[in-house]
């Protein structure tokens, strides 16, 4: 007789611990800061491709004697004697600096202007917001071409409406003594817009219990913006110079689009004279050489920026 077989016993299971809140907040971490460190080191190798190793290798190139395809070989100091020698150097240095200086007198002021008409605003403060901002959406060279078409001195426009005032005509960028003058005007006319927001913003934030004081104190308009407004914007002021220095140093597409360095060099700047000898006298020592130079003097202004900034995060 067969006995019964006995059931196999059950698998005994372990409970699975729960997981610790702990551990999860951890993990949560770790992956966030993975993702973070993954968006930044795509930024990095950008920068690093395109912006630091270009200059590093600029300041290399300096030192050398270098056409691309042949071999580099080292001179020292040669291009930076060559480029101080060069006629054209004392050149573009004055005009770079004289286009700088214009355009803080032009494109300073108005700027600021601008933004008291619009903050004075009580309709339509949008669309003239739009407006004033809307050269800086066009492409800089097609606003140069427009420029160019516009100071053109037999049909252009501008000529055109001296002559209905029955007014002198100019010769605007084909003249030596109005060239620079004329592409202050189009670097202020197309550059302005993000300025003009930015003071603006500023502007609204000041408290209206500082004007409603003054009034009651019988200021006029001019006392309330010196001392109230100036007072109240000198930080932003004085940022927004030092960008624009470190800007209109760096001036290259209205010359090289409108004027091509002329007339009789009167508005070569700085970065036109760097492209020249890079790519019509394939020097690219001397245009590093130069680019150097820039560069430190650049340096210069964004260093006193950067000290403005934290000195004014620390009276915040």
């Amino acid at each position: 007789m067969k006995t019964a077989e006995r059931p196999a016993a059950a698998p005994r299971v372990r409970p699975v611990p729960a997981p610790s809140p702990a551990g999860d907040r951890r993990r949560r971490r770790l992956a966030d800061h993975l993702r973070a460190y993954g968006f930044l080191a795509g930024g990095l190798v950008c920068f690093a491709l395109f912006s630091w190793y270009p200059a590093i290798r600029a300041v290399v190139i300096a030192f050398q004697e270098y056409t691309p395809g042949s071999e580099a070989e080292w001179v020292g100091t040669a291009n930076f004697t060559r480029v101080l020698d060069d006629p054209e150097f004392g050149a573009a240095w004055r005009n770079t600096l004289t286009f700088t200086l214009l355009a803080l007198l032009i494109g300073f002021a108005i700027p600021f202007v601008l933004a008291l008409v619009l903050n004075e605003l009580r309709h339509a403060k949008a669309f003239f917001r739009v407006v004033v901002y809307l050269p800086v959406m066009i492409p800089p060279v097609v606003s140069a071409l427009l420029w160019k078409w516009f100071y053109d001195p037999g049909a252009g426009l501008a000529n055109e409406a001296l002559r209905l005032l029955h007014l002198p005509t100019s010769n605007w960028t084909n003249g030596a003594d109005t060239a620079l003058v004329s592409l202050v005007i189009v670097a202020t006319w197309a550059n302005m817009g993000g300025t003009v927001l930015i003071y603006l913003a500023a502007l609204q934030s000041i408290p209206g219990e500082l004007y409603e004081a003054a009034e009651l104190d019988g200021a006029t308009l001019l006392q309330r913006v010196r001392h109230v407004t100036i007072p109240q914007t000198r930080f932003v002021i004085w940022m927004l110079m030092l960008l624009q220095i470190i800007a209109t140093m760096q001036v290259f597409t209205e010359p090289f689009v409108i004027t091509g360095g002329g007339p009789e060099n009167s508005t070569v700047t700085v970065l036109y004279l760097i492209y020249k000898y890079a790519f019509l006298y394939n020097d690219f020592g001397g245009a590093c050489a130069l680019s150097v130079m820039l560069l430190a003097l650049l340096g210069l202004f964004s260093a006193v920026y950067l000290r403005l900034t934290r000195s004014g995060e620390e009276a915040a």
